[in-house]
Order: C-alpha cells, then structure tokens, then sequence
C-alpha cells in the first residue's frame, strides 16, 4: 500500500512524541518531524524514529542564503530523511542550490520540496507583508519557481491542488498540510480540505497533526484517514 498520510508530531517532549509513535504502524504512515520537536530534541530523536521503522518527512523549511540552505540540507540529507523542505520564496538559486547538495546520495537522495504559501496565511495576511495577488496565484507561481529549480514537488493547500495538478507535470509531488474531516476542528489552519477531496483534487500526500495525534485513539484515526483515501483511489 502505497503510504500517504504523513502524521505531523507536532510536541516538544521526547517521550510524548514516541508513546504516540509507538500507537502507530510504519506500514500505515509516515511520520513529520518539525521545528518544535526537532529544537527541542535534536536528531537523536529522529534517529530513535527511524529506528522504529518510519519514514521521516523534516519539515524545517529552510529560508536562507544558497550555501547556508545546500549546508543544512546536505546534513539531512546524511540522516537519511526520506523527505525535506525549503521556502520557495528563498528563490530560484536558493532551491537549485539545495537540489545539487543532495546529488552525492544518488538515488538514495531525499525528496526535496518547497513550501509554497503557508495554510495559515489568506488573502489579508498576503496583502499584509506586500503580496498583492490571491492566495492561488502566489502558490502558482512559487510552484513553477519550484518546478524550474528541479526539485520534486511543493507543499500547498488542498484547495490549490486541482489547479496545480491541471498545470505541472503528473511525476511533480504535491503535499497537502490542512487535512481536517468534516467533524475536526480548523484551528490555525484557514485553507482545509477533507482527506477524500484532497486526492481526488491531486494531492500525493496529506499531513495530518491534530486530528490523529490528538485523537482518543490515534491508530484508529489513522485508519479513517487511511479509509477515506482507499474510497478513492
């Protein structure tokens, strides 16, 4: 079965995060790393994830200059993650950088992926830091940029992927944050989609937080989640 939930740990405890790792099966999922348990436990948790038989997604989207960014990914590149991100709007030589410092693990490499506009922004929030055209349109462009620097796939919004699936080649990975069922809370999260309708509208994989790691049996969630995507493919 082809894995495409990826369960964000979304903690700041070690132990919190593994007791939820070890009600999950590796054959089911794979598991996001981000920015608050990685600061808050290093990469000696990730390899106790690993250890545990999943595959990792490192969400820590890299923003910076091109060497610092090919630096940072070239050293998760030696974790063996199976994914990681960087900023798109880092630019075009940023993310051509990044592609080059993961071509010394061949075939090995991880998927590399950019971060197009974050599920949390809407059109007020764009205008806000200078961005003047529609949540949709900045994603658009962002993801041709992506396209243009060789890299795998972006992160967008499940609301963005019937359009960019319509206009990217069918082998360019798009990754879905946002995912909520129709009885689950939005939280932050103000451009969502349910996990039936982001595959249907072209997602590849859907990252799911809240909704399983908070849920009174998150193996049990993850089965629904599971369901819901084998309803369609």
């Amino acid at each position: 079965m082809e894995k495409r939930i990826i369960v964000a740990l979304d903690f700041n405890e070690a132990k919190i995060a593994l007791n939820l790792v070890d009600s999950l099966d590796p054959e089911l999922c794979r598991l996001k790393v981000g920015k608050e348990l990685y600061t808050a436990c290093g990469p000696d948790l990730l390899k106790q994830i690993q250890d545990r038989g999943f595959e990792v997604f490192l969400d820590l989207k890299f923003h910076d200059i091109p060497n610092t960014v090919a630096k940072a990914v070239n050293v998760a590149g030696n974790m063996g993650v199976w994914m990681l991100n960087v900023h798109a709007s880092g630019g075009q030589a940023m993310m051509e950088a990044a592609r080059e410092a993961l071509l010394e693990f061949g075939s090995q490499r991880p998927k590399l992926i950019a971060v197009t506009v974050l599920t949390s922004l809407a059109q007020v929030d764009l205008h806000q830091i200078g961005i003047e055209c529609s949540p949709e349109e900045q994603v658009s462009k962002l993801a041709f940029l992506t396209r243009d620097a060789g890299l795998d796939g972006v992160v967008c919004s499940a609301a963005e992927t019937r359009l960019l699936r319509a206009q990217l080649p069918k082998e360019f990975c798009l990754v879905t944050p946002g995912i909520r069922r129709a009885t689950d809370a939005t939280g932050d999260q103000k451009r969502v989609l349910g996990p039936a309708d982001a595959v249907r509208s072209g997602s590849n994989y859907l990252v799911v937080g809240r909704p399983i790691t908070q849920a009174k049996s998150p193996s049990e969630a993850l089965f629904e989640f599971n369901s819901a995507i084998a309803s369609v493919s």
